[in-house]
């Protein structure tokens, strides 16, 4: 047993990774199974009901496949998916009916009827309209990850996708960051919905989060005890010795809590970037990269140097994440710093806030900021990497900035799908109870777009199912030396799992089974 720990060890250890270009192709098979999916439900009227079967092959298998039997060659799986999709364009698009403008006006998250005149519509609750490409993103990072944590314990899963010793880009790398990442954006929401929020005591708020967290860090305990106590073959180069991603995780949100007074006096994206480059400081110039990689584990703080040392980092990633939920969560990218603007102004009796976080999205504004927000961090990338590669170990500038352009891209890719399949367009109506004839109603007209309903059950649940997906990985390793088994055995196993995580989520896709 402890032989088979050693080489298990060595089998996940050491590795220097791909390119930045190789792991954009295999995750843009992603993108062309949401094309293809996409292209049936626009496309095809049988396609209008939800199969768990046909889904589990348009939405999960591509993601597998493309990180095991055609890693060396992911453009090809592409193109496999896309030419059906184009054939599809062939055809008409469904006729779908879209609401009335008098229908949904009372109702919140309706995306039509949102009235915008002199005075502010009076809702009972701020909501935001729901943002499927931002649910697809969020269910294919989760089942990209829960598909990499056990298929890079087999020999079909490349060495080169594994995660990387110290320096070097990987696909289980940018899964990592990504996970922190999409934890950022979703927590844009409750700031949004009330901007006050930044100004309400830090003690409660900290109370608050802490309880919420409480369930995660016991979660991180219990790995480091079970690991342990069964002798589990482990990576102590990750985070350190009892140190482990849930913990990372559990403090992200209590350090952004701490950082409100500042995110409301500056652009959230400028504070997220000077976090890193005062973390890539303490690194290059404090002496934390040498203490990192040369630094005996003597005491409870060394043994935990790699999590410890990347927790600033993941701080800066987190609010980078922060930064792009305020920009495609709420009605309009610049709603977010209207909002920063007329808190700070304070309350205007002359003036009354016609800010609403219901109202329908301006999808082409949005695009055009994340488009400029991709080509900025790319460019900052490319210019950071001729002196500094990247390390996911320390969380370095490079890999902030690889983190932050990777997912801003395909959050805009999704966003782009959605608007290509399902276009929209927004129209401005005066509003016939209003005797005076100054009242509008801007109504959003066009096919209603939903995220599919596989990633929809996999967002619902994604903290559970990565809990689960943890669970099982730890039985299969514990019952199969996996490292020794043949290609297609594995593939074997690895489609059975996919299954059996893709089967639970749809299950229990009607109902939230761990609300954070």
């Amino acid at each position: 047993m402890d032989d088979y720990k050693a080489s298990k060890e060595a089998f996940v250890s050491g590795m220097t990774g791909s390119t930045v270009f190789h792991v954009n192709v295999i995750s843009g098979v992603a993108l062309s199974s949401i094309a293809l999916h996409s292209a049936l439900r626009s496309r095809v009227q049988a396609f209008g009901s939800a199969y768990f079967l046909a889904e589990f092959v348009i939405l999960a298998m591509p993601l597998l496949l493309s990180m095991t039997l055609f890693a060396e060659a992911p453009g090809a799986l592409s193109l496999l998916l896309l030419v059906p999709m184009l054939v599809l364009l062939l055809l008409p698009p469904l006729e779908r009916g879209t609401p009335l403008p008098a229908e949904g006006r009372d109702e919140p998250t309706s995306p039509t009827g949102r009235s915008r005149a002199e005075t502010p519509p009076i809702h009972s609750s701020q909501s935001l309209n729901p943002l499927p490409a931002l649910t697809t993103y969020r269910a294919h990072m989760m089942l990209m990850t829960i598909l990499c944590i056990l298929a890079v314990d087999f020999p079909v899963f490349p060495r080169i996708l594994a995660k990387c010793e110290t320096y070097g880009v990987s696909l289980m790398d940018i899964g990592v960051g990504s996970f922190v990442f999409s934890q950022g954006v979703v927590s844009a929401i409750p700031i949004i919905k009330d901007i006050s929020y930044l100004q309400a005591p830090i003690l409660p708020k900290l109370k608050t989060i802490s309880r919420k967290m409480i369930p995660i860090i016991v979660l991180g305990i219990v790995r480091v005890v079970l690991v342990k106590g069964t002798e589990y073959p482990e990576h102590v180069t990750e985070y350190g010795v009892h140190w482990n991603f849930f913990l990372t995780l559990a403090l992200l949100p209590i350090i952004e809590v701490l950082l409100h007074p500042v995110i409301l006096h500056i652009p959230v994206a400028l504070l997220g970037l000077w976090i890193g480059v005062l973390h890539q400081f303490a690194l290059s110039s404090g002496g934390m990269k040498d203490f990192l990689l040369n630094a005996s584990r003597s005491n409870i703080i060394f043994a935990n140097k790699e999590g410890l040392i990347s927790l600033l980092g993941y701080v800066s990633i987190h609010i980078l994440g922060l930064s792009l939920g305020t920009i495609i969560l709420p009605p309009s990218p610049s709603f977010f710093r209207k909002q920063q603007h007329q808190l700070l102004d304070g309350p205007s009796s002359h003036r009354p806030s016609k800010l609403d976080p219901s109202a329908p999205r301006q999808n082409a504004k949005i695009v055009i900021e994340l488009f400029s927000y991709s080509v900025v961090w790319w460019m900052l990338l490319a210019f950071v990497r001729l002196g500094l590669e990247v390390s996911r170990r320390m969380a370095n500038i490079s890999y902030v900035l690889w983190v932050a352009a990777y997912n801003t891209s395909f959050i805009l890719g999704y966003i782009l799908l959605d608007m290509v399949f399902f276009p929209t367009r927004t129209l401005k109506i005066r509003d016939p109870t209003d005797p005076s004839g100054k009242r509008l109603l801007i109504e959003e007209k066009g096919p209603k777009s939903s995220a599919p309903a596989l990633l929809e059950a996999i967002n619902k649940n994604a903290f559970i199912l990565f809990l689960l997906s943890n669970v099982a990985t730890g039985l299969i390793n514990l019952n199969i030396q996996t490292m020794f088994v043949g290609d297609m055995k594995a593939m074997c196993v690895l489609c059975a799992y996919s299954m059996g995580m893709c089967g639970f989520a749809w299950l229990c896709g009607r109902k939230r089974l761990w609300k954070m």
